[in-house]
């Protein structure tokens, strides 16, 4: 996908690099038994290792290994089966030891891929290696007009922080790359991909050059947790390069803030280096080895990923690429998908799901498990479509109050007087009793005029209140109109 910025000059190229860092789903800590849980009490979550008490040691979760080797093999990288933890040394506040335990040289995760659809098209990202690494603290700035706070819940968090190669060249591609990731990960159930909450967020670096230059100076904006904001920021910050260079001034490689407030980033440092952080191995830890058998042994336990679940739905219920890449993009709505369409037609639950349903949760700004809508519910009522006892147009008029409802499918409509006319006599008396009432607009249909069958077909609807069935009412039609 082509994509570039223009100046007042030329056309700039832009070069995109993420850093996706994810929280791992567990249920403690990457070096203590400090609960994970979101939203506790400030610094009610901590143990000894995770505020840098001295001689408090670091002892490492087994599951936050296995889970990190479970997500590198499902984007097809290469799994180490030697890694080594080491010191970041920095300062910040919130960073209570002054280092933060991560992996450097040695990572967990080698070199990989994912493939993404982007318009149409589709592109290999590739990514240079997946790293296990604590989170710092959190420090809050509006508690108090004076003083900061530091709460340390967050502490020791594991975290996978996934780097990718700078192989996307627009803000969609990188939104895209994002989307895929994190479902992804969702599938795998390494991390539960909440961006507000912050559980998952990246860093973005970009750049701009001019087509057939060498790459530019980079500027990285941390911690954007929001796939809007990403795109935003991409946009500012490639134009402000743009703007900056072709006034004859140079890139400085900083680390930048995203204000989605006013869609601006902002300086906030100059970049470091891999030198500046001092890095070397934690004294404390030894180098964690993975045996073959194990690597094997997880590999097992993978599930099903968005790409394979995507070919299986298009082969097994016949569904488009795009119905198939739309369901399985959300791993909950394609179960809730899987569960309703067993047993009915495929055609008509994909377009309820990917249609009415979708609309109502936008409406709603639910997902599917806030919105309290079972398979059951919807399945009720696609099965009164397509037997016939209602039709698809009453269905979408009902469907918000239905499922605000707790009656079931039946004796919703039953209640209301929706069900259908089907009886082909009733229907056929009808019938006959407009083409009474329209002699005129009957000989003119029957001279040629044939898009009147349309104005008798809305006649019969209106003077049945819409509850004509409309497959035997349009054949009947057909059937007395020739005659």
């Amino acid at each position: 996908m082509e994509y570039y910025i223009q100046g007042e000059k030329n056309k700039w190229e832009v070069i995109l690099g993420l850093e996706v860092h994810a929280q791992i789903s567990s249920k403690s800590k990457l070096f203590s038994v400090a609960s994970t849980n979101w939203g506790g009490e400030p610094n009610s979550q901590v143990e000894l290792v995770d505020c840098g008490m001295p001689g408090a040691l670091p002892v490492i979760n087994e599951y936050c290994v296995e889970q990190a080797i479970l997500t590198g093999l499902s984007i097809n990288a290469k799994i180490n089966k030697m890694s080594i933890f080491d010191r970041k040394n920095y300062f910040y506040p919130d960073l209570p030891q002054g280092y933060q335990i991560s992996q450097f040289e040695h990572p967990i995760v080698g070199s990989g891929y994912i493939n993404i659809d982007c318009e149409g098209k589709k592109k290999k990202i590739g990514i240079t290696r997946l790293h296990l690494e604590q989170d710092a603290g959190k420090s809050l700035h509006d508690q108090n007009e004076e003083n900061s706070y530091i709460d340390l819940n967050r502490s020791g968090c594991a975290l996978m922080e996934i780097v990718s190669e700078p192989d996307m060249r627009s803000p969609l591609e990188a939104a895209e790359y994002v989307k895929k990731l994190r479902n992804i990960l969702k599938y795998v159930g390494s991390c539960d991909g909440n961006m507000e909450k912050g559980n998952l967020r990246a860093d973005v670096n970009v750049s701009v050059k001019l087509k057939g230059e060498e790459l530019g100076t980079r500027c990285e904006i941390k911690n954007v947790n929001s796939i809007k904001f990403i795109q935003q920021a991409i946009e500012y910050e490639a134009k402000r390069q743009v703007k900056i260079l072709e006034s004859g001034d140079e890139i400085f490689q900083e680390t930048r803030l995203f204000d989605p407030n006013v869609g601006e980033t902002r300086s906030m440092r100059g970049k470091e280096e891999s030198h500046d952080y001092r890095y070397f191995p934690d004294p404390d830890l030894p180098p964690l080895i993975v045996t073959e058998e194990k690597i094997n042994e997880l590999k097992k336990t993978l599930p099903e990923l968005p790409d394979q679940r995507k070919n299986r739905l298009m082969i097994e219920f016949n569904l488009s690429s795009y119905d198939a890449e739309v369901i399985v993009n959300d791993k909950d709505v394609a179960n809730f998908f899987e569960k309703t369409v067993e047993g009915r037609d495929s055609k008509i639950v994909t377009s309820w799901v990917t249609g009415e349903l979708f609309s109502f949760l936008k409406k709603t700004e639910k997902n599917i498990k806030a919105s309290g809508i079972s398979p059951l519910k919807l399945g009720e009522l696609i099965d009164l479509i397509i037997d016939g006892t209602i039709s698809n147009r009453q269905a979408k008029e009902v469907f918000e109050d239905y499922i605000k409802s707790t009656e079931s499918a039946k004796i919703f409509v039953e209640k209301r007087g929706l069900i259908q006319v089907s009886d082909e006599q009733e229907i056929e008396n009808l019938i006959n009793s407009v083409l009474q009432e329209n002699p005129k607009m009957l000989e003119q249909y029957r001279n040629g005029k044939d898009k009147l069958f349309g104005f008798f077909v809305g006649q019969v609807m209106k003077v049945s209140k819409g509850k004509a069935n409309p497959k035997v009412l349009n054949e009947l039609l057909k059937k007395i109109l020739s005659n």
